[in-house]
């Protein structure tokens, strides 16, 4: 088995590699770093938690370790599609250049433009930003990407989600021609190997595992959810997510819960915490700095329940998470897989639940076909609801039923006239006036009005 002592890699970057306690390199660290290290372009692909940070950090800082960077001018780009991944790449950097002189800056939204200018201005050699942020500070003036000389796209099949390849090309045309290339992602959709065709120069393709497959490490299940009431879809969806939590007991130490939509985010960490669960909200809306201290809290086991958006789903390196949930199943398959790989990471076991609703059948047959596996159908911890509620209506109606036979079997109360024994409907209340005056049109009812109707006949 190959051990990172046998990459080539800068001694002072091995030391620091050893010392966070790592002596073999994962399938795809084995496969990149070679390559890298050799200066030829890399397309990694492999799911998420194999370990693609580190492909392309220790070999990005063997390179750089020789060199400084001048003003404004990075020496390397590190592309990530959220905040929270770009600030895990800067750690990562941070953990394995701490014997090197290597300067770094990281820019992302909710960081004032100015105090990352600053940083800029004294020149860095390794610059990680998400998209949006790199070009605003581009189109100040306050960045040069002509010295690039090694740039890195990761998570690129979320940067195809999040609508960010034209900013991704836009940035590829802005640094040098000569730069090398490394390129990761999970799935390789069809507009992804374009880029690749387009942007790298005869790659080195790792591809470590089937693409879109998750973990062997992870159980995964699902309960098919049927609601009792439209109204009360919801609520009792919510009450499904109680009870498996409640269902894992200790084994739960921490969990991620999934929602497609920020607001059902909030609604159901809001929810949580009224039940009494150790639970906070994450997604693209909140502050980011209150972002950062849920993570920090989560990450710290100060946090046992972190709902999320999908924003969360890729990149988080936060190896002991025990449990994901999924409370909408995904709207795109790829991202199933990348939920339920916040579980199970470096070879740990996982679990992942995952709550079908009535109209979810479509998207979850997507994923059943995408990860070309059925998966396990478990019981609904609260099968009342449909059961008491088919019980209900049934009631409902046989009580209907005797009421209408009642009400044949008994006799109508009519009213009649006192000079007729023949029965008349019964009239409504308004109808029933002692008195033969018209109502409603006071004094000036023309008189035409007023005659009566064999009196028009006889005229």
């Amino acid at each position: 088995m190959t051990k990172f002592s046998e990459l080539n890699l800068n001694p002072k970057v091995l030391k620091a590699v050893e010392d966070a306690g790592y002596e073999t390199p994962t399938p795809i660290q084995e496969g990149a770093i070679p390559p890298a290290l050799e200066g030829r372009d890399v397309l990694g692909i492999a799911q998420t938690g194999t370990g693609k940070t580190a492909s392309f950090t220790l070999p990005m800082l063997s390179l750089l370790a020789r060199g400084r960077a001048r003003a404004r001018m990075p020496r390397s780009l590190v592309l990530c599609p959220t905040r929270e991944l770009a600030a895990q790449v800067a750690e990562n950097f941070d953990t394995y250049s701490k014997n090197l002189k290597l300067t770094k800056a990281l820019l992302i939204g909710g960081v004032s433009f100015k105090e990352q200018e600053v940083i800029i201005d004294k020149g860095v050699d390794v610059l990680i930003a998400t998209p949006g942020r790199l070009l605003d500070h581009f189109e100040r003036g306050r960045l040069i990407l002509s010295d690039v000389k090694v740039m890195v796209v990761d998570e690129a099949d979320r940067m195809l989600d999040m609508g960010f390849i034209p900013d991704i090309e836009r940035i590829f045309g802005l640094t040098p021609f000569t730069r090398q290339t490394l390129f990761f992602s999970a799935t390789m959709a069809p507009e992804i190997e374009r880029i690749t065709n387009t942007f790298l120069q005869n790659p080195a393709r790792i591809e470590v595992a089937r693409q879109a497959t998750a973990s062997e490490t992870i159980e995964q299940s699902v309960v098919m959810f049927k609601f009792s009431r439209r109204d009360r879809a919801d609520s009792e969806k919510r009450a499904v997510l109680r009870k498996l939590i409640d269902g894992e007991g200790d084994k739960l130490t921490n969990a991620i819960i999934f929602c497609n939509r920020k607001t059902d985010v909030d609604i159901c960490a809001k929810s949580l915490k009224k039940y009494g669960y150790d639970a906070a909200a994450i997604h693209g809306d909140l502050d980011q700095s209150h972002r950062t201290r849920t993570l920090e809290a989560f990450r710290n086991n100060e946090l046992r329940l972190l709902v999320a958006s999908d924003v969360a789903a890729r990149g988080l390196d936060i190896p002991t998470v025990s449990h994901v949930f999924n409370f909408d199943v995904p709207g795109h398959a790829e991202d199933y897989v990348h939920r339920i790989g916040r579980t199970g990471r470096a070879g740990r076991d996982g679990k992942a639940i995952t709550i079908c609703g009535p109209r979810d059948d479509k998207s979850f047959t997507a994923v059943e076909t995408l990860i070309q596996k059925t998966i396990p159908r478990v019981d609904n911890p609260v099968p009342t609801n449909t059961e008491k509620s088919d019980d209900t209506r049934a009631k409902s109606r046989s009580r209907k039923r005797d009421d209408s036979v009642k009400d044949a079997a008994s006799p109508a109360v009519v009213e009649t006239d006192s000079d007729e024994s023949k029965p008349k409907k019964p009239r409504r209340a308004r109808d029933r006036r002692d008195d033969k005056s018209v109502v409603g049109l006071g004094d000036h009812l023309p008189s035409f009005i007023a005659k009566s109707f064999d009196d028009r006949r006889a005229s």
